[in-house]
Protein backbone atom coordinates (compact mmCIF):
# COMPACT_ATOMS: atom_id res chain seq x y z
CA UNK A 1 0.00 0.00 0.00
CA UNK A 2 1.26 3.72 -1.00
CA UNK A 3 -0.21 6.17 1.19
CA UNK A 4 1.26 9.76 2.51
CA UNK A 5 2.73 10.30 -1.36
CA UNK A 6 3.17 13.61 -0.41
CA UNK A 7 5.60 13.96 2.00
CA UNK A 8 8.25 12.98 -0.01
CA UNK A 9 9.38 9.79 1.06
CA UNK A 10 9.90 8.49 -2.66
CA UNK A 11 12.31 10.87 -3.11
CA UNK A 12 14.89 9.99 -0.41
CA UNK A 13 17.80 7.22 -1.09
CA UNK A 14 18.03 4.11 1.36
CA UNK A 15 21.43 3.69 3.08
CA UNK A 16 22.50 -0.36 3.24
CA UNK A 17 20.61 -0.35 6.87
CA UNK A 18 17.53 0.74 5.97
CA UNK A 19 18.29 3.88 7.35
CA UNK A 20 16.99 7.38 4.78
CA UNK A 21 19.45 9.46 2.36
CA UNK A 22 18.76 12.77 1.55
CA UNK A 23 18.85 13.65 -2.11
CA UNK A 24 18.45 16.84 -4.11
CA UNK A 25 15.20 16.06 -5.19
CA UNK A 26 13.99 15.99 -1.43
CA UNK A 27 15.76 19.50 -1.04
CA UNK A 28 13.56 20.57 -3.73
CA UNK A 29 10.51 19.89 -2.12
CA UNK A 30 11.74 22.14 0.84
CA UNK A 31 12.71 25.25 -1.74
CA UNK A 32 9.18 24.67 -3.40
CA UNK A 33 7.59 25.47 0.02
CA UNK A 34 5.09 28.43 -0.20
CA UNK A 35 7.34 30.08 2.29
CA UNK A 36 10.11 30.42 -0.34
CA UNK A 37 8.33 29.97 -3.43
CA UNK A 38 8.21 33.83 -5.05
CA UNK A 39 5.59 35.63 -5.69
CA UNK A 40 4.01 38.67 -7.65
CA UNK A 41 5.89 40.95 -5.38
CA UNK A 42 9.02 39.04 -5.46
CA UNK A 43 12.45 40.89 -7.04
CA UNK A 44 14.31 39.86 -9.83
CA UNK A 45 17.01 38.85 -7.11
CA UNK A 46 14.65 36.35 -5.26
CA UNK A 47 13.85 34.83 -8.24
CA UNK A 48 17.04 34.56 -9.36
CA UNK A 49 17.92 32.84 -6.16
CA UNK A 50 14.89 30.71 -6.26
CA UNK A 51 15.25 29.12 -9.74
CA UNK A 52 18.94 28.46 -9.07
CA UNK A 53 18.24 26.51 -5.56
CA UNK A 54 15.51 24.21 -7.38
CA UNK A 55 18.48 24.00 -10.15
CA UNK A 56 21.22 23.32 -7.70
CA UNK A 57 19.68 22.73 -4.19
CA UNK A 58 23.09 21.83 -2.80
CA UNK A 59 24.77 24.94 -4.19
CA UNK A 60 27.02 27.01 -1.96
CA UNK A 61 24.75 30.85 -1.32
CA UNK A 62 27.04 33.53 -0.67
CA UNK A 63 25.58 36.16 2.36
CA UNK A 64 25.45 38.76 -0.10
CA UNK A 65 22.95 36.91 -1.97
CA UNK A 66 20.61 36.48 0.65
CA UNK A 67 21.12 40.87 1.45
CA UNK A 68 20.12 41.45 -2.23
CA UNK A 69 16.59 40.20 -1.54
CA UNK A 70 13.94 43.28 -1.16
CA UNK A 71 11.64 41.65 1.16
CA UNK A 72 13.32 40.71 4.95
CA UNK A 73 10.37 38.41 5.05
CA UNK A 74 11.64 36.61 2.32
CA UNK A 75 15.21 37.18 3.67
CA UNK A 76 14.46 35.41 6.95
CA UNK A 77 12.53 32.69 5.51
CA UNK A 78 16.01 31.95 3.57
CA UNK A 79 18.35 32.20 6.78
CA UNK A 80 16.47 29.36 8.08
CA UNK A 81 15.99 26.95 5.51
CA UNK A 82 19.63 27.48 4.47
CA UNK A 83 20.22 26.41 8.30
CA UNK A 84 18.04 23.73 8.04
CA UNK A 85 20.02 22.78 4.89
CA UNK A 86 23.24 22.92 6.33
CA UNK A 87 22.05 20.39 9.20
CA UNK A 88 20.56 17.95 6.78
CA UNK A 89 23.55 17.57 4.71
CA UNK A 90 26.29 17.84 7.98
CA UNK A 91 24.02 14.43 8.90
CA UNK A 92 24.85 10.30 7.33
CA UNK A 93 20.82 9.92 7.97
CA UNK A 94 17.25 11.75 7.57
CA UNK A 95 17.54 10.08 11.33
CA UNK A 96 20.71 11.01 12.66
CA UNK A 97 19.86 14.49 11.79
CA UNK A 98 16.59 14.19 13.60
CA UNK A 99 18.30 12.65 16.79
CA UNK A 100 20.83 14.92 16.69
CA UNK A 101 18.30 17.89 16.62
CA UNK A 102 17.74 17.16 20.28
CA UNK A 103 21.28 17.26 21.58
CA UNK A 104 21.84 20.47 20.32
CA UNK A 105 20.69 23.96 20.92
CA UNK A 106 20.01 25.09 17.55
CA UNK A 107 16.72 26.07 16.08
CA UNK A 108 14.55 24.38 13.93
CA UNK A 109 11.33 24.91 12.74
CA UNK A 110 8.51 23.21 14.68
CA UNK A 111 7.15 22.28 10.89
CA UNK A 112 10.27 20.74 9.62
CA UNK A 113 10.48 18.40 12.37
CA UNK A 114 6.96 17.25 12.16
CA UNK A 115 7.41 16.71 8.95
CA UNK A 116 10.90 14.64 9.08
CA UNK A 117 9.14 12.65 11.74
CA UNK A 118 6.30 11.60 9.16
CA UNK A 119 8.93 10.83 6.50
CA UNK A 120 10.94 8.65 9.21
CA UNK A 121 7.53 6.86 9.77
CA UNK A 122 6.56 6.16 6.47
CA UNK A 123 9.74 4.19 5.53
CA UNK A 124 9.30 2.06 8.73
CA UNK A 125 5.99 1.47 7.57
CA UNK A 126 7.07 0.48 3.75
CA UNK A 127 4.76 -2.55 2.64
CA UNK A 128 2.79 -1.88 5.46
CA UNK A 129 -0.57 -3.26 4.77
CA UNK A 130 -2.57 -1.51 7.84
CA UNK A 131 -4.68 0.91 8.32
CA UNK A 132 -4.83 1.29 11.60
CA UNK A 133 -0.78 1.16 12.40
CA UNK A 134 -0.67 4.13 9.44
CA UNK A 135 -3.66 5.77 11.51
CA UNK A 136 -1.47 5.34 14.79
CA UNK A 137 1.40 6.87 13.45
CA UNK A 138 0.00 9.94 12.65
CA UNK A 139 -0.33 10.54 16.25
CA UNK A 140 3.40 10.93 16.35
CA UNK A 141 3.41 14.03 13.74
CA UNK A 142 0.49 15.37 13.82
CA UNK A 143 -1.65 17.16 16.22
CA UNK A 144 -4.93 15.28 18.06
CA UNK A 145 -8.34 16.46 19.27
CA UNK A 146 -9.29 13.94 21.68
CA UNK A 147 -12.96 13.31 22.63
CA UNK A 148 -13.94 11.25 25.56
CA UNK A 149 -17.97 9.82 25.19
CA UNK A 150 -19.26 7.14 27.49
CA UNK A 151 -15.33 5.63 28.15
CA UNK A 152 -14.36 5.46 24.69
CA UNK A 153 -11.05 7.67 24.13
CA UNK A 154 -10.99 8.80 20.71
CA UNK A 155 -8.32 11.06 18.92
CA UNK A 156 -8.90 13.09 15.80
CA UNK A 157 -7.03 15.27 13.57
CA UNK A 158 -6.71 18.65 14.96
CA UNK A 159 -6.70 20.53 11.67
CA UNK A 160 -9.47 18.69 10.23
CA UNK A 161 -11.67 19.15 13.55
CA UNK A 162 -10.79 22.90 13.29
CA UNK A 163 -11.19 22.96 9.92
CA UNK A 164 -14.47 21.28 10.48
CA UNK A 165 -15.86 23.49 13.35
CA UNK A 166 -15.16 26.48 10.68
CA UNK A 167 -16.83 25.65 8.03
CA UNK A 168 -18.68 22.69 8.75
CA UNK A 169 -16.84 20.31 6.32
CA UNK A 170 -18.35 22.72 3.34
CA UNK A 171 -14.99 25.03 2.69
CA UNK A 172 -15.62 28.55 1.50
CA UNK A 173 -19.33 27.36 1.31
CA UNK A 174 -19.51 26.91 5.06
CA UNK A 175 -18.08 29.83 6.12
CA UNK A 176 -20.66 32.21 4.34
CA UNK A 177 -23.44 29.58 5.80
CA UNK A 178 -21.50 30.32 9.07
CA UNK A 179 -21.71 34.36 9.12
CA UNK A 180 -25.40 33.86 8.18
CA UNK A 181 -25.68 31.98 11.43
CA UNK A 182 -26.99 28.86 9.01
CA UNK A 183 -26.85 24.92 10.61
CA UNK A 184 -23.84 23.29 9.76
CA UNK A 185 -23.58 19.26 9.29
CA UNK A 186 -22.10 17.89 12.48
CA UNK A 187 -18.91 16.24 12.07
CA UNK A 188 -18.99 12.92 11.15
CA UNK A 189 -15.60 10.69 11.50
CA UNK A 190 -15.14 6.71 10.15
CA UNK A 191 -13.42 4.88 13.61
CA UNK A 192 -10.68 2.32 12.02
CA UNK A 193 -11.16 -1.16 12.92
CA UNK A 194 -9.95 -4.24 12.33
CA UNK A 195 -12.94 -4.72 9.83
CA UNK A 196 -12.80 -0.94 7.60
CA UNK A 197 -9.03 -0.41 8.13
CA UNK A 198 -7.82 -1.21 5.13
CA UNK A 199 -10.36 2.22 3.91
CA UNK A 200 -7.92 4.58 5.24
CA UNK A 201 -5.30 3.95 2.00
CA UNK A 202 -7.95 5.64 0.09
CA UNK A 203 -8.33 8.38 2.09
CA UNK A 204 -4.69 8.76 3.96
CA UNK A 205 -3.77 12.36 3.23
CA UNK A 206 -7.63 13.92 3.81
CA UNK A 207 -6.91 12.62 7.75
CA UNK A 208 -10.70 12.30 8.54
CA UNK A 209 -10.66 9.11 10.53
CA UNK A 210 -10.51 8.46 14.22
CA UNK A 211 -8.77 6.06 16.22
CA UNK A 212 -10.06 4.35 19.02
CA UNK A 213 -7.32 3.80 22.01
CA UNK A 214 -9.20 1.92 25.06
CA UNK A 215 -6.52 -0.33 26.37
CA UNK A 216 -6.54 -3.59 24.09
CA UNK A 217 -8.68 -2.25 21.75
CA UNK A 218 -7.14 -2.02 17.93
CA UNK A 219 -6.20 1.10 17.92
CA UNK A 220 -4.23 0.97 21.08
CA UNK A 221 -2.56 -1.94 20.17
CA UNK A 222 -1.75 -0.64 16.91
CA UNK A 223 -0.34 2.38 18.67
CA UNK A 224 2.02 0.14 20.62
CA UNK A 225 3.46 -1.57 17.68
CA UNK A 226 4.28 1.74 16.36
CA UNK A 227 5.84 2.69 19.79
CA UNK A 228 8.06 -0.49 19.92
CA UNK A 229 9.03 -0.06 15.71
CA UNK A 230 10.25 3.32 16.89
CA UNK A 231 12.69 2.44 19.40
CA UNK A 232 13.72 -0.61 17.99
CA UNK A 233 14.61 1.38 14.57
CA UNK A 234 16.07 4.40 16.39
CA UNK A 235 17.96 2.20 19.43
CA UNK A 236 18.40 -1.21 18.26
CA UNK A 237 16.69 -2.76 20.79
CA UNK A 238 13.48 -4.86 20.54
CA UNK A 239 10.71 -4.10 23.12
CA UNK A 240 7.26 -4.82 23.72
CA UNK A 241 4.81 -2.11 24.27
CA UNK A 242 1.62 -3.19 25.59
CA UNK A 243 -1.36 -0.86 27.40
CA UNK A 244 -2.03 -0.72 31.19
CA UNK A 245 -4.57 0.73 33.06
CA UNK A 246 -2.14 1.82 36.21
CA UNK A 247 1.53 1.60 36.88
CA UNK A 248 1.77 -0.59 39.81
CA UNK A 249 4.09 0.61 42.58
CA UNK A 250 6.07 -2.14 42.91
CA UNK A 251 7.53 -2.14 39.36
CA UNK A 252 7.63 1.91 39.04
CA UNK A 253 11.24 2.52 38.36
CA UNK A 254 11.39 4.60 35.41
CA UNK A 255 9.37 6.35 33.76
CA UNK A 256 9.24 7.97 29.98
CA UNK A 257 5.75 10.69 29.40
CA UNK A 258 5.34 10.83 25.95
CA UNK A 259 4.23 14.36 26.01
CA UNK A 260 4.33 17.70 27.86
CA UNK A 261 1.40 17.16 30.45
CA UNK A 262 2.30 13.73 31.25
CA UNK A 263 5.68 14.28 31.77
CA UNK A 264 4.90 16.51 34.45
CA UNK A 265 2.04 14.31 35.78
CA UNK A 266 4.03 11.06 36.00
CA UNK A 267 7.14 13.09 37.57
CA UNK A 268 5.11 14.90 40.25
CA UNK A 269 3.45 11.56 40.85
CA UNK A 270 6.75 9.10 41.40
CA UNK A 271 7.94 12.07 43.73
CA UNK A 272 5.00 11.50 45.81
CA UNK A 273 3.18 15.02 44.80
CA UNK A 274 -0.86 15.13 44.76
CA UNK A 275 -2.39 15.24 41.64
CA UNK A 276 -5.84 15.96 41.52
CA UNK A 277 -8.66 13.85 39.86
CA UNK A 278 -9.40 16.44 37.26
CA UNK A 279 -5.77 16.01 36.40
CA UNK A 280 -5.37 12.64 36.36
CA UNK A 281 -8.99 12.30 34.30
CA UNK A 282 -6.65 13.62 31.66
CA UNK A 283 -4.22 10.77 31.43
CA UNK A 284 -5.71 9.10 28.25
CA UNK A 285 -3.00 6.04 27.81
CA UNK A 286 -0.14 3.98 29.84
CA UNK A 287 1.98 1.78 28.61
CA UNK A 288 4.39 -0.88 29.98
CA UNK A 289 7.76 -1.58 27.78
CA UNK A 290 9.79 -4.42 28.38
CA UNK A 291 13.06 -4.95 26.59
CA UNK A 292 13.79 -8.36 24.68
CA UNK A 293 17.60 -8.32 25.99
CA UNK A 294 18.22 -7.01 29.78
CA UNK A 295 21.82 -6.42 28.35
CA UNK A 296 20.39 -3.67 26.83
CA UNK A 297 19.83 -1.23 29.81
CA UNK A 298 21.56 0.25 32.56
CA UNK A 299 22.60 -2.25 34.96
CA UNK A 300 20.42 -0.69 37.42
CA UNK A 301 17.61 -1.53 34.93
CA UNK A 302 17.72 -4.83 33.88
CA UNK A 303 15.01 -6.77 34.06
CA UNK A 304 12.60 -3.77 35.26
CA UNK A 305 10.31 -2.41 32.75
CA UNK A 306 9.65 1.46 31.41
CA UNK A 307 5.93 2.72 31.98
CA UNK A 308 4.68 5.46 29.38
CA UNK A 309 2.14 7.61 29.34
CA UNK A 310 0.05 10.03 27.29
CA UNK A 311 -1.84 12.62 28.46
CA UNK A 312 -4.35 15.36 26.74
CA UNK A 313 -4.18 19.07 27.90
CA UNK A 314 -7.02 21.23 29.42
CA UNK A 315 -7.89 22.19 25.86
CA UNK A 316 -8.25 18.24 24.55
CA UNK A 317 -5.38 18.15 22.29
CA UNK A 318 -2.41 15.97 22.52
CA UNK A 319 0.91 16.55 20.60
CA UNK A 320 3.33 13.69 21.29
CA UNK A 321 6.98 14.16 21.92
CA UNK A 322 8.80 11.35 20.23
CA UNK A 323 11.82 12.64 20.77
CA UNK A 324 11.22 11.52 24.56
CA UNK A 325 12.04 7.55 23.49
CA UNK A 326 15.18 8.32 21.95
CA UNK A 327 16.65 10.99 24.65
CA UNK A 328 14.89 9.40 28.00
CA UNK A 329 14.90 5.31 27.90
CA UNK A 330 17.86 4.44 30.54
CA UNK A 331 20.07 2.38 27.86
CA UNK A 332 22.90 1.13 28.54
CA UNK A 333 24.44 3.04 25.43
CA UNK A 334 22.80 4.89 22.77
CA UNK A 335 22.50 4.20 18.93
Amino acid sequence: MDFWQHCGYHLLDRAPDGRLLVTDDYLRLYFARPELAPVAESCAAERRLHASLLESPRRDIADSEIDALADPDARENYRVMLRFRGQLLAAPTLEAFYSGLFRSDVAVPPPFIHHTVEVILRGLLEGCGSGLLARAAEVFFRQQRVSIHEGAVMLADAETVNLHAESGGLGNLGRMLREVNAPLRSMDLDVLDEANHAGYFTRDERRDTALQINPGLPGSLALCDLLARWVGHFHGVAVRVAPIREIPDEDWVWHVGLDVEASAMLNEIYAGEDVDEERMRRVIGLFRMDFEDPGSLQPEMRGAPVFLGMAMTPEGSLRLKPQNLLMNLPLARRA
